[in-house]
């Protein structure tokens, strides 16, 4: 009984533990590093929210980013857009003016645009498949975003035949004006000649062939 209550004693007063006398050496508590200094918690805090409110607004960029990629490539799919058409379409996106000057050049680049060659497509269409003359041509290509100097130059590569394409464009249609009187005929045929972008003196003067001719 009297040893139980020595030993509950010492345990109760926290003596440190008898080291063994057969055992390994003794080893130096480790030593704790201590943490690095701020001058309040707050600066901990305002750094996680820099760090994640940076790589949120990284993530959404890129989002944002390929959903503009996407939209145009969609779109380019459909028909051939200019320069200044594809630009409305990726602006639509909450990118930076360099984030879309960036993504627009890699698609000049890459082929999927450009505004030469969208001119030349349009004035080939005009000339070919509708009969249209220079005037309702370059209102054509203004309409869809091409520079002012590629569409001179790329109109001015057109043989100059105005005469012989509207005098075509005439014949194409004096059959429809068969049995009409000559002047209304001559109005009709001037008005559909001016509405293909042919001038006055140019559709005047195939109108009056045509007729004559039939």
């Amino acid at each position: 009984m009297t040893r139980e209550r020595d030993r509950s004693a010492d345990e109760s007063v926290g003596l440190a533990p008898v080291i063994p006398l057969f055992g390994g050496a003794h080893e130096a508590p480790a030593t704790v590093a201590p943490a690095p200094w701020r001058s309040t918690w707050h600066d901990v805090d305002d750094d996680d929210d820099a760090f994640d409110s940076e790589d949120a607004f990284d993530e959404c960029g890129s989002i944002e980013l390929e959903i503009a990629e996407t939209a145009l490539l969609k779109r380019l799919r459909m028909r051939s857009l200019s320069v200044r058409e594809a630009r409305a379409i990726v602006a639509e996106r909450d990118l930076s003016p360099q984030a879309i000057n960036d993504l627009l050049a890699r698609f000049e680049a890459r082929g999927y645009l450009g505004d030469a060659a969208l001119a030349d497509q349009l004035i080939h269409a005009g000339v070919d498949r509708k009969g249209q003359g220079r005037n309702v041509i370059a209102q054509t290509l203004a309409k869809r975003g091409i520079p002012r100097d590629v569409a001179d130059a790329a109109i001015s590569a057109l043989p100059d035949d105005d005469a012989e394409r509207a005098l075509e464009f005439a014949r194409s249609k004096a059959y429809s004006l068969r049995g009409v009187d000559r002047q209304a005929a001559l109005r009709r045929l001037i008005g559909q000649l001016a509405r293909r972008g042919y001038g006055g003196s140019v559709a005047m003067t195939a109108a009056r062939q045509v007729l004559d001719e039939a």
